[in-house]
């Protein structure tokens, strides 16, 4: 069995510990990783939020005159709330060559072996540069990964290709759908149940909405469009969460849900939205205003982030390609900040350690083996940009 190199080994057990779940702040983890750049003598700029609780992290290890190569990572994780663990998640725990931990897979483990690569990088006088860029809020619409797209303008030099270290299981993939996320907020007219001709029933409007999402995608699994290099090889519909009504007794005010469009990279997902939009201002407000003219529909994007969908013959591809040893790229239906920086026009594939199957879940875990393969992955990279 392989064995990861005790440098990364440490860093992987360093990043684990900070319980940088979305909704809490980065700044622990990316002003550890700020002062240990500092201290090789390298600067990073830091791009925060507008609260001042979260940030990005930019580096450029070798020449700052010319473009290079961008290893891209999310410092963000999902919650543990209500989650069974066998051990704590913000401790690393080895077990028969696994490592658990939150982030172990998505995606701090190839952090840490990027780091683990800095003394490295430096020591070889490297002729491309490395661009390092850790983001915020990933898990959260890509919200982070933005903030810093948007300081490239105001960069002498933009990098020539990004390669994000999501999960793959070390394979590279060059394509993912989009992902449109989106809130319904039904507003109706409170009333007795045993007086419902009185009332609007804000859930059962949302109910017909919902209804109308599933005869959406049912109608897409059938007619497509279709791309066989996805699982499934259609744009899916799908509703996650509904909130609404007080008690039996009392018919709902207000019914709120949330549903998504994770969409080929071919398709507007917006189309669709507005497809939605018009079934329940035009089947559906009408009879509830005839009830109360404060009776509404509302929308509100909760994320939308683009596709990818980078040439297979495109330069980033192949040179992955070649760094890990596949003779083919692929797609997932999964979404990342590589959509984003392509469409910032930045060539980008996807290529990390571990299973996405692994990632979100109680006991997350990645193999020895892969973060093995990740080192190898990046001693390749390493005589590659010292070549130039």
């Amino acid at each position: 069995m392989s064995t990861p190199r005790p440098r990364s080994r440490e860093w992987i057990e360093r990043l684990i510990a900070f319980p940088t779940v979305s909704r809490d702040s980065n700044l622990a983890l990316i002003e550890c990783v700020r002062d240990f750049l500092a201290g090789h003598g390298v600067q990073a700029l830091l791009v925060h939020d507008e609260s001042g609780r979260k940030a990005n992290l930019y580096a450029t290890l070798g020449p700052r005159d010319r473009p290079g190569i961008m290893l891209s990572g999310h410092t963000d994780v999902v919650p543990v709330d209500g989650q069974d663990w066998r051990s704590d998640p913000f401790a690393l725990v080895e077990r028969e060559g696994r490592l658990y931990g939150r982030g172990v897979c998505d995606m701090k483990s190839f952090i840490a072996v990027v780091l683990a690569f800095v003394p490295r990088f430096l020591e070889r006088k490297l002729k491309t540069p490395i661009h390092l860029a850790f983001s915020y809020d990933e898990e959260v619409g890509c919200l982070g990964a933005r903030r810093l797209i948007a300081q490239f303008d105001a960069m002498p030099v933009r990098p020539a290709f990004c390669i994000v270290g999501e999960p793959t299981l070390m394979q590279v993939v060059r394509g993912h759908k989009g992902k449109l996320g989106c809130r319904c907020a039904v507003r109706g007219l409170e009333a007795h149940s045993a007086l419902t001709h009185r009332g609007v029933n804000a859930v059962e409007m949302a109910a017909e909405i919902i209804a109308q999402l599933r005869r959406m995608r049912k109608r897409i699994e059938k007619t497509g469009p279709f791309d066989d290099g996805f699982d499934p090889p259609y744009t899916t519909v799908h509703t996650g969460v509904v909130r609404g009504g007080t008690q039996l007794n009392i018919v709902p005010r207000d019914c709120a849900f949330d549903f998504e469009f994770r969409t080929l990279p071919s398709e507007d997902p917006h189309l669709l939205l507005d497809e939605i939009k018009g079934f329940a201002e035009r089947e559906l407000l009408p009879e509830m205003k005839t009830v109360t003219a404060e009776a509404a529909i509302r929308w509100e994007a909760l994320s939308d982030s683009p596709g990818l969908d980078t040439d297979e013959e495109a330069a980033v591809t192949r040179l992955v390609k070649q760094l890990t040893g596949g003779n083919s790229a692929g797609k997932v239906s999964f979404g990342t900040e590589a959509g984003l920086f392509s469409e910032a026009q930045i060539p980008t594939v996807v290529c990390g350690p571990g299973s996405i199957e692994q990632a979100h879940k109680p006991d997350e875990w990645v193999t020895l083996e892969q973060i093995a393969r990740c080192e190898a992955f990046m001693e390749r990279l390493l005589e590659h940009v010292a070549r130039g």
